[in-house]
């Protein structure tokens, strides 16, 4: 290393002139400090990069359950809030509104969630006559329907269940079609055909196809339902959580497809071995080799859906009975049915079919199918006997199992109901903690019903005009002494309820101009089970009998009901009329909530 030193200069003189020559000619450096706008910026773009990541995670991840439970706690919460704020006897006037409100946020919630949250909506649509009238005409809009994944997922999912694809050299399938025919919240359908074993194509097929998303998302969204459920009491003061355990039971049940297809042949065989439907009733037949617990192959079906009813009244030859607006123009018929001719019997024979149906399956079978939405219900021509119309039942993912001890309850309540023997109704429902039975025989039957010396001291009561609040509190004190005991209240009553009142029966009969007397049909199901049932001794079996003597003879006061409104639609049809029978204990069940309980009920809601 060299060294150089001035001549006659110190070194600490040298470094301490260099340092003053230095800092008198370079300005000394300084760092600038950001801004706060730009550090707020930073952390802001930070934050949102942040977020971005965490939402596509989670929706690649694991099918958005994270932003789907945020989306319901925040609805949850402002619901809560709004309630707490303008819930109030000074803002009585504006109530409506706040119903309004509730009900567009909860629609916005399950249709937006879907998967499990439609089946939630759909629980609670098919009692919507306890809610405000506001959000009873929201969920009446709440249909199972979604767009379809693409054919992409659906074969990712053949690969894990069977380790094959649809279709191709290598596929399960002779012909699998890539769009679907038909797409719900769970679940799509796909047509196919069977290879027969020298790779020809065989029979057409109908492929289900569970949607990834909804495992993944099954076990959070039933944590949140309990959770709202929760909450919903304690904000509320009303029952709700009691229900949780069984409807989450079932919902998982509804995702299993090989569990589907067992509940269908045990369905099959139950219709088979009764007499009375098994001609009239089909259960289409499975496929087990190609049925997994996402897959489910089945018969494919042609038909026509009970919710096509202006289709329905053609197959049918009854379009003269639609009320003008509902007759169809020149609308082909849905499936491959465009020329088949009226079968015989017209909607009556539907509606006396359905109505046996689901009469053998709580009363005689005990055995019940709580997903009843006319979409699951086809009528096509019977195969083997022309002319002749057939049921279809599908879709039998969700049933229940009724003990024979609820079954006796049930028949014993429906007869005490239609012969008007109230002790019976008082002592069947008092067993299943209920408190008001009034109210629960109104609501059973969907007809007034009058409980003697209680009736007319309510009717001095509940004369006066309510306000909007003074109407809410009272069905809330009414709901709370209704539900007494949840323990006692057996929780197959929900699904039941849903399949005789509004879903199938009760919806359907009154679109189609009330054909048959519902009431007098499922009466008359539940009055011949009781003496046939196994466990009666020989004097019980006795007296059933006798008892179901006294019974018909009673019942023959529903039957001048039933054929005076339909002489009443025939003289009124004349000039334009076209209510009938269901119409008629509609308005009766609408005038009679408004007059006793200060309840407004919506029309809409009885269709839901």
């Amino acid at each position: 290393m060299y060294r150089i030193f001035l001549r006659g200069a110190r070194p600490d003189t040298l470094f301490k002139s260099s340092a003053r020559y230095f800092s008198s000619t370079v300005p000394p450096l300084t760092l600038e400090r950001p801004s706060r706008l730009t550090k707020y910026a930073r952390r802001a773009a930070y934050i949102s990069l942040g977020f971005g990541a965490g939402y596509v995670a989670d929706r690649e991840l694991y099918a958005s359950t994270i932003t789907r439970n945020t989306r319901t706690f925040w609805t949850c919460a402002m619901i809560a809030l709004d309630y707490k704020l303008n819930f109030t006897p000074e803002k009585s006037e504006s109530i409506s509104s706040l119903h309004e409100r509730v009900g567009e946020r909860l629609l916005n919630l399950f249709s937006s969630n879907g998967g499990l949250y439609i089946k939630f909506g759909q629980a609670i649509g098919a009692n919507a006559a306890l809610l405000p009238p506001p959000i009873q005409a929201k969920f009446s809009r709440l249909f199972d329907d979604a767009p379809q994944v693409p054919y992409s997922v659906i074969a990712r999912t053949f690969e894990a269940e069977f380790g094959r694809p649809p279709s191709g050299p290598n596929g399960i399938f002779a012909e699998f079609e890539e769009t679907a025919v038909a797409s719900a919240s769970i679940a799509q359908v796909h047509r196919a055909r069977l290879k027969r074993e020298d790779g020809t194509p065989g029979e057409v097929v109908a492929v289900k196809v569970q949607k990834p998303a909804v495992a993944k998302q099954m076990e959070p969204d039933l944590a949140a339902f309990g959770l709202v459920m929760k909450l919903y009491e304690y904000f509320f003061d009303l029952p709700a959580y009691f229900v949780v355990d069984f409807i989450s039971d079932h919902m998982r049940q509804e995702l299993d497809f090989q569990n589907e297809a067992r509940n269908g042949a045990r369905t099959a065989e139950f219709v088979s071995q009764d007499p009375t439907l098994a001609d009239r009733v089909y259960i289409p037949k499975t496929y087990p080799e190609f049925t997994t617990k996402r897959v489910l192959t089945a018969e494919w079906i042609d038909g026509v859906r009970m919710s096509d009813r202006a289709s329905i009244q053609r197959l049918m030859g009854d379009v003269q009975a639609l009320p003008t607006s509902m007759q169809p123009l020149g609308k082909p018929l849905s499936g491959d049915l465009s020329s088949a001719g009226p079968l015989k019997g017209g909607v009556r024979w539907i509606m006396q079919t359905m109505v046996d149906l689901f009469g053998a399956q709580i009363f005689r079978w005990g055995w019940v199918h709580c997903d009843p939405h006319p979409g699951n219900i086809f009528i096509r021509p019977h195969p083997g006997r022309p002319g002749q119309p057939q049921l279809v039942l599908l879709d039998h993912g969700l049933y229940v199992r009724l003990n024979p001890e609820f079954q006796r309850q049930y028949a014993q309540l429906w007869k005490g109901l239609l012969a008007v023997d109230l002790g019976t109704v008082e002592k069947v429902v008092g067993e299943w903690g209920i408190g008001a039975p009034d109210l629960f025989a109104r609501a059973t039957l969907m007809r007034p019903m009058a409980f003697g010396k209680k009736k007319k001291k309510e009717d001095g009561v509940i004369k006066k005009k309510m306000t909007q609040y003074e109407a809410s509190v009272a069905m809330k004190e009414r709901l709370k002494s209704f539900l007494l005991d949840t323990d006692k209240m057996p929780k197959e009553l929900i699904f039941i309820g849903r399949n005789m009142r509004i879903s199938i029966v009760q919806g359907n009969n009154q679109m189609f101009g009330s054909p048959v007397n519902r009431i007098k049909i499922t009466g008359y199901a539940a009055a011949d089970a009781l003496p046939r049932a196994p466990q009666l001794s020989a004097r019980q079996r006795a007296w059933e009998y006798l008892h179901q003597g006294v019974f018909y003879t009673v019942m023959f006061s529903t039957d001048v009901a039933f054929w005076a409104s339909h002489a009443r639609k025939w003289v009124t049809g004349a000039r334009g009329g076209n209510e009938g029978f269901e119409d008629e204990l509609e308005k009766q069940i609408v005038e009679l909530a408004k007059t006793q309980y200060g309840v407004e009920i919506d029309p809409a809601s009885f269709n839901a």
